[in-house]
């Protein structure tokens, strides 16, 4: 397995992906469960949604921590928040490796998330754009506008969109 090394630098931005386990689409479900556990890891530590887009099986982010360093923990304290009070109901048909199962965890969350230290303003809106036009890219909706669980209506009303950007295909070079 991979070694990570995770990067930390105070006054970035981080673009973080974290995905369900199996990509069990769940997240939508528990929208509600989901979002009080945004606010448990807000009331731990101090950071900044700059830009967030929820689907049923992952969700990314751009995130803003006052300490850098808290990132993973901010990351931590979501998971565990939602896996603690998720009906089983949604998880308990997967299956998962006998030594997670015996170490207590729950098939709720992969166990690493994606994380991209964002060091220019370029970067910045790439990955900004990317979030906002997500939904699109994976079919939910064929109009930025049309998916609900996202920044992008806040980012409208601030006059950083118009509503109806994303109603055309600018990801391509992207990936």
């Amino acid at each position: 397995m991979p070694n990570y090394t995770r990067v930390f630098v105070d006054s970035c931005s981080y673009f973080l992906t974290v995905i369900t386990h199996q990509r069990n689409p769940i997240l939508i479900s528990n929208i509600e469960l989901l979002r009080q556990s945004f606010k448990a890891s807000q009331e731990m530590y101090a950071f900044e949604i700059q830009a967030i887009v929820i689907l049923p099986d992952h969700f990314h982010m751009i995130i803003l921590p006052e300490n850098a360093g808290d990132y993973p923990k901010i990351i931590s304290k979501i998971k565990q928040t939602f896996s603690r009070y998720c009906d089983p109901k949604y998880y308990a048909h997967l299956s998962q490796s006998e030594s997670r199962a015996k170490a207590g965890y729950k098939p709720v969350w992969q166990k690493k998330y994606y994380e991209h230290t964002i060091r220019s303003d370029d970067d910045y809106k790439k990955r900004f754009d990317y979030i906002h036009y997500n939904p699109v890219k994976h079919g939910y909706v064929a109009r930025t506008k049309d998916w609900e669980h996202s920044s992008f209506h806040k980012q409208v009303k601030m006059g950083v969109y118009m509503s109806d950007w994303g109603d055309f295909d600018l990801m391509d070079d992207f990936e």
